[in-house]
């Protein structure tokens, strides 16, 4: 019999710790995966920035290696329409740094995106049946939703207020991913675009709890077994766990972002729109110093990252994003499945004394 005061997640998800691996894009790996799931958590991974076929390969080589269950997870976002306009102010304000490192701020600028959930991408969910389909911004339509359900796959997705959990389960959701706004990468948000009343882990797990009747996944500044101890006793029936699992050595972290991850203060996070055009967390590096982390002028998601590509291949610590959360400094450099028991324990014995 589980130890655990709520077994809600363990046995909707059929996994044996209450953890969940943050699919990270770019950060994961197939190896990130398989530790996290043997270990007893459930693994997930990230599609955003794979192709139809780069994610038939993904789930091809993790379904020979990989019996647990597996979290494929999807950003659902509306694609924005070319702003010309936008694009040049954009490419004017980077050109000195272009200037400096003796790049061509004329040349062409090169694409950068993130696929949102589509007919193909469904396609592959119906192909692989992962266990559990998550959602980043939102739901997809509902026939693709339908279709998705109709595999038998249990479907999560991230609120980021009160208000995006209950529409999320009133769309059919299994289970909410309440993220705190200490979290890293991404800001979930789908309502709203408004930061000023984004709410911190502490405050918005046991509302969301109390607002709706499926398990709710507690997410944002959660690094250690105190994190999920506290978020078992706010109402959680599981944590999602994302920057810790960037010190270790499965993750796909670039040797700057792995300095700054070992290396800066806890308070030297903050929100960018720069990399992406959507808000995100990660480590202030100089482009957000220099310009602000939050900048008008920035191309709509997914589009600001492609000018910054040319200067990233140059000074990738300087011009490239650093998604990390707040408790960064709760950071441990162990394996996978070493973190994910060692986070299950701490958690327990806390729970179980008290």
């Amino acid at each position: 019999m589980s130890q655990w005061p709520d077994t809600r997640i363990l046995d909707l998800l059929g996994i044996d710790l209450p953890i969940i691996q943050a699919p990270m894009a770019g950060a994961t790996t197939q190896a990130m995966v398989i530790a996290a799931g043997q270990a007893g958590a459930l693994g997930s991974l990230p599609a955003a920035m794979l192709s139809v076929e780069q994610l038939r390969q993904e789930l091809t080589s993790l379904g020979q290696q990989h019996a647990k269950p597996l979290n494929l997870n999807f950003f659902c976002h509306q694609n924005a329409p070319a702003d010309p306009q936008r694009a040049a102010q954009w490419k004017q304000l980077l050109a000195p740094y272009y200037r400096e490192l003796g790049l061509d701020p004329d040349a062409p600028t090169p694409v950068s995106n993130r696929a949102p959930f589509d007919n193909a991408a469904c396609e592959v969910v119906e192909e692989f049946r992962p266990a559990v389909v998550s959602f980043h911004f939102g739901l997809p339509e509902k026939s693709l939703l339908e279709r998705v359900k109709a595999t038998g796959a249990k479907v999560l997705s991230s609120a980021t207020t009160v208000a995006e959990a209950t529409w999320l389960e009133q769309q059919g959701c299994d289970a909410i991913i309440a993220m705190g706004y200490e979290a890293g990468g991404h800001r979930g948000m789908f309502l709203s675009d408004d930061l000023n009343t984004q709410v911190g882990t502490l405050a918005l797990v046991p509302q969301i709890v109390d607002a709706v009747s499926v398990p709710v996944i507690a997410a944002g500044g959660i690094a250690d077994g105190r994190g999920i101890a506290a978020a078992f006793m706010l109402g959680a029936s599981a944590v999602q766990v994302g920057t810790a699992y960037l010190f270790t050595p499965e993750a796909k972290v670039n040797a700057s972002h792995r300095h700054a991850l070992r290396s800066a203060p806890e308070s030297a996070t903050a929100l960018t729109n720069l990399f992406t055009g959507r808000p995100a967390r990660g480590i202030v590096n100089r482009v957000m110093r220099e310009l602000g982390p939050m900048n008008p002028k920035a191309p709509a998601f997914p589009l600001a990252g492609g000018a910054l590509m040319p200067l990233r291949a140059e000074r990738e610590g300087e011009f490239g994003n650093l998604w990390s959360g707040q408790a960064l400094r709760l950071g441990v450099e162990q394996s996978s499945a070493e973190l994910t028991r060692r986070l299950a324990a701490e958690a327990l014995a806390l729970l179980i004394r008290r």
